[in-house]
C-alpha cells in the first residue's frame, strides 16, 4: 500500500469519525417562540354583577384582538406592527376604557393617553391629553418614528397627529351613554381602565404598548401612567410590560421598569419579578392594578392584586386564551 493511498483510508475515518460525533452531539438549539399577551384593564370585579353576555362579549373582544395580532406575527410582521394592530381593536371597542371607550373627565370631556416602545432599541413615544386623535396608539407611534420627541400632549400632539396623516375625529366620537352615566356616579367610585399589549415577534424583537382613556372624573388635566415611558410601558432586549391601575402608584414606583430592571440587575424570572412587584412591592404601598409581561424566551406573566383583570394571550406554541377572574 503506497502512502496515498493510506492517506485517502486514514482521511475517510476521520470524516466518519466527525460525521458520528455531530449525529450524537444533542441539539441545544430553542425552539423559536413568538406570541403576545393582551390586558383590557384590572379593578375590583366581581362575578355574577357582570352579565353573563357581556362577560362573552369582552372575552369575545380579548380574543378577537388576540388574534389580530398574532396574524400580524404569523405573517413576519414586527412586535411593534402586532402591537398597534392589537391595541387598535381595543380602541375601536366601546367595552374599553381606551380610544371609543373612553371614561369622561369632571368637565365632561375625553383625554385619552397612550404609549409604545420598541424593545430592540429603546425607541419609544407617547401621548398624552389628546380628545380629537381616533387611535392615540398610532399617534404615539408616529412620534417615536416621525418626531424627534418622546411625548406629546394635548392641542399639540392632535396637531401633529394631523400633519402625519393620522385620523382625527370630533370628541362627540368618544361619546358613549355607558362612559357618560359612570360619569354621574363617579363622585363617590372613581373607574380605573386601560388596555395593553406585549409582544415577541420572530425576530425576537419585543415591543409593549398601552392606550387608556384615564380615569372617571378626573380633574386637573391629571394624567397617569399609561403614556409613561418606565411607569405603564417598557420594553427592553429582556421583557416587555404593559401595566394597568391606578396610574399614580404605577408612576411612583416604576412599575414597567422595575420589572426589567429585576430582570437585567438582579437575575430574577419574569414570573419572580412581576409577583414581586404587584402582588408585594405595589400592594405594600397601596396601589391597586395589574400588568401584562412577555420575556425574550416567550414567558408570559399577567399578575393583579385586583379581583380581576381583562387578559388574553396566544403563542405559536398555545392557543388563544382569555379570562377575567382568577
Amino acid at each position: 500500500m503506497n502512502k496515498f493511498a493510506l492517506l485517502l483510508i486514514l482521511s475517510l475515518a476521520i470524516f466518519a469519525c466527525q460525521t458520528t460525533a455531530q449525529k450524537d452531539k444533542p441539539n441545544n438549539k430553542k425552539e423559536l417562540v413568538y406570541g403576545l399577551a393582551i390586558h383590557g384593564g384590572a379593578g375590583n370585579l366581581v362575578k355574577g354583577k357582570i352579565s353573563d353576555s357581556l362577560e362573552q362579549a369582552y372575552l369575545a373582544k380579548l380574543k378577537e384582538a388576540t388574534e389580530v395580532g398574532y396574524a400580524v406575527l404569523e405573517s413576519n410582521g414586527s412586535s411593534l406592527d402586532a402591537v398597534v394592530a392589537a391595541i387598535e381593536i381595543l380602541e375601536n371597542s366601546p367595552l374599553f376604557n381606551a380610544g371609543k371607550g373612553a371614561v369622561f373627565t369632571h368637565e365632561g370631556k375625553n383625554e385619552l393617553d397612550a404609549s409604545i416602545m420598541n424593545g430592540s432599541n429603546l425607541q419609544a413615544g407617547a401621548v398624552a391629553g389628546v380628545s380629537r386623535i381616533k387611535n392615540p396608539i398610532k399617534a404615539a407611534r408616529a412620534v417615536m418614528e416621525k418626531s424627534k420627541h418622546v411625548m406629546l400632549s394635548g392641542k399639540g400632539a392632535e396637531e401633529f397627529a394631523a400633519s402625519v396623516g393620522l385620523d382625527t375625529v370630533s370628541p362627540t366620537y368618544f361619546f358613549t351613554q355607558k362612559r357618560f352615566e359612570s360619569l354621574q356616579r363617579a363622585i363617590s367610585a372613581e373607574k380605573h381602565g386601560t388596555v395593553g399589549v406585549v409582544c415577541l415577534d420572530k425576530k425576537g424583537n419585543l415591543a409593549a404598548g398601552t392606550s387608556t382613556g384615564g380615569m372617571t372624573n378626573k380633574k386637573f388635566g391629571r394624567i397617569g401612567d399609561s403614556p409613561i415611558i418606565g411607569a405603564g410601558t417598557y420594553a427592553d432586549e429582556n421583557c416587555a410590560v404593559s401595566c394597568t391601575g391606578h396610574g399614580e402608584y404605577f408612576i411612583r414606583y416604576a412599575v414597567a421598569y422595575d420589572v426589567a430592571a429585576q430582570i437585567k440587575y438582579a437575575q430574577k424570572s419574569l414570573k419572580q419579578a412581576t409577583e414581586e412587584i404587584i402582588n408585594t412591592k405595589l400592594k405594600n404601598a397601596g396601589g391597586s392594578g395589574g400588568l401584562i409581561a412577555m420575556d425574550k424566551d416567550g414567558n408570559i406573566s399577567m399578575p393583579f392584586n385586583t379581583s380581576g383583570m381583562f387578559r388574553a394571550f396566544k403563542t405559536n406554541q398555545k392557543e388563544t386564551q382569555a379570562f377575567i377572574f382568577d
